[in-house]
């Protein structure tokens, strides 16, 4: 017997948003998580970017991060490399991490917020969904599965153990993962040994004191506290990172740190430290039978450039669609062998460049004569600038790595050209290349994601006939939404009929219908080979 659809070991942003794209589609879940509450004692993630805030507008809730948020997004879309808060500004990078305004090229903008803040809507709206139940206090112990069921052990704060039956299980418990060691699956890849101290605090007045205006990151420059830090909110609550210190040297000089790099008494009071290494790693298999990994307890990166968490949603949302589209009946096995082949590859390319950004830090930047004074000073400044803005530029102006998310190879993706979908540079593409996400356009005042349903989408931008498709579609209960668009599009797009997926993928296009509609369906749904081991 069956107790749940879904199981989903961890209760952070990966397994609330996977809950969410499972329970918007009325798939029953479960989510088991230790902690009652979010703590706020670690922001850990400050960064929304704006394909995650593209999931957030399709889930109807963008809005509602914005209004949460403690630091809105005309507040500050800049990043400034200093010698200390009160000291020299060495450079400074502008319409950072998809903060620009008046871009079109996303449906939103992104958006700085300590992940507590996401969390916490989050855990609202997924209690807001009837199907999905989030169980506190509870953590996964254990697991076993055969090819009918997941059966996980689950033990309370008392101690008092039970066994819940599940369809599939999603293992998003983070790096120390019960899911990943039941499964047999291990990290590989490299761990740093350089240490970092990571701080929260309170300084009421330095913001006041901040000779550089408003921005969501500041670099310190400077031999005593080479280091990262920039406001939680207004009300003086700051982050900070101060590299190569270890914990007993930033425990013990945590003011003396802050002071250095504020160039001021900051008049700080610590409100809690998290001492950590960087981890470069992807687990050598995502997935067992029924059980899926996403999140951390699939891969870890540096936190340099702001893509671990909105990696993670991205699992989630990939997962989320496929279990739903199999729970359902009309997505067949091969969807979710897809997984693996989708996500591994953009994992892969996050992990390095994220290590990139990682191998040169403030640390790695500093000069002893940016401080001096007179025509020395200023051409060590000026050559600092010119470094900075060479070795920096890649992390806070990433939107092709962030946009160009294409599933290259993908089993359920129909190919239509041998071209790379992914670019190295800061612009995404404009075409609608099976296996990108579809370009982002603006229909009027609308985006053309609004149009775009829960299920399949098919974009007809001419007069190409779509009916063969749509009973196709009907004969195997394929859910598509039919959207008509003018022909203006066709040019833009790079053909007539688009087919999108769920998570606003292209599947498929071409300018005239499929010759034998029922065989292109199957391709896309999965439903064109034999299960896996553990599928049915």
């Amino acid at each position: 017997m069956i107790d749940t659809q879904v199981l989903i070991a961890g209760g952070g942003p990966v397994g609330l948003a996977a809950a969410i794209e499972l329970g918007r589609r009325g798939i029953e879940c479960r989510v088991i998580e230790p902690r009652a509450t979010v703590s706020h004692d670690r922001p850990r993630c400050k960064t929304v970017n704006v394909r995650t805030m593209e999931h957030l507008r399709r889930w109807g809730i963008a809005d509602r991060l914005r209004e949460r948020a403690p630091l809105p997004v005309a507040w500050s879309q800049d990043i400034v490399f200093c010698t200390s808060l009160a000291g020299h500004e060495l450079s400074r990078f502008s319409g950072v991490l998809g903060l620009a305004p008046d871009d079109d090229r996303y449906a939103e903008l992104g958006q700085q917020a300590p992940q507590y803040v996401l969390e916490e809507l989050l855990r609202d709206v997924a209690s807001e969904l009837p199907g999905v139940t989030l169980a506190t206090g509870q953590r996964v112990s254990g697991l076993e599965q055969d090819d009918d069921a997941v059966r996980v052990s689950v033990t309370d704060t008392a101690g008092a153990r039970s066994v819940i039956s599940a369809g599939y299980m999603l293992g998003c418990d983070g790096p120390r993962s019960v899911a990943r060691e039941a499964i047999g699956s291990a990290y590989v890849g490299e761990h740093a040994l350089r240490p970092n101290f990571g701080m929260v605090f309170h300084a009421p007045e330095l913001l006041a004191h901040t000779v550089h205006g408003p921005a969501v990151q500041y670099w310190i420059l400077n031999r005593a506290a080479p280091s990262l830090m920039g406001p939680i909110d207004r009300d003086g609550t700051w982050w900070m990172i101060a590299f190569g210190v270890d914990r007993a040297t930033g425990e013990r000089d945590a003011r003396a740190i802050i002071d250095a790099a504020a160039g001021t008494s900051a008049n700080a009071t610590v409100l809690s430290n998290d001492p950590w290494t960087a981890r470069m790693q992807l687990v050598d298999r995502a997935r067992v039978g029924r059980v899926f990994l996403a999140g951390d307890a699939a891969h870890l990166n540096p936190p340099f450039g702001g893509h671990g968490l909105n990696t993670g949603i991205g699992d989630a949302v990939d997962l989320g669609w496929k279990l739903a589209a199999v729970l359902e009946g009309w997505g067949g096995p091969g969807l979710l062998d897809s997984y693996e082949a989708e996500r591994r590859p953009i994992q892969t390319r996050v992990i390095a460049a994220a290590a990139a950004n990682n191998r040169v830090l403030a640390t790695d930047l500093l000069n002893d004569d940016v401080e001096a004074p007179g025509s020395a000073g200023e051409r060590a400044r000026a050559a600092a600038d010119l470094r900075i803005q060479a070795s920096k530029r890649a992390e806070f102006h990433a939107l092709s790595l962030v946009l160009d998310l294409a599933y290259e190879g993908s089993p359920v993706i129909v190919t239509d050209g041998p071209s790379p979908l992914t670019t190295d540079d800061d612009d995404p593409l404009t075409e609608a290349r099976p296996g990108a996400r579809l370009p982002h356009v603006r229909v009027g005042d609308r985006s053309i994601y609004d149009d775009l349903g829960d299920g399949m989408t098919l974009l007809a931008l001419g007069d190409s006939p779509t009916e063969a498709l749509e009973r196709s579609a009907r004969d195997h209960e394929v859910p598509l939404r039919v959207v008509r668009h003018a022909s203006a599009l066709r040019d833009r797009y790079g053909a007539e009929l688009i087919l999108v997926r769920p998570d606003q993928h292209v599947a498929w296009r071409a300018d005239r219908p499929p010759a034998d509609p029922a065989a292109l369906l199957d391709r896309v749904r999965g439903a064109n080979h034999p299960p896996s081991q553990g599928e049915t």
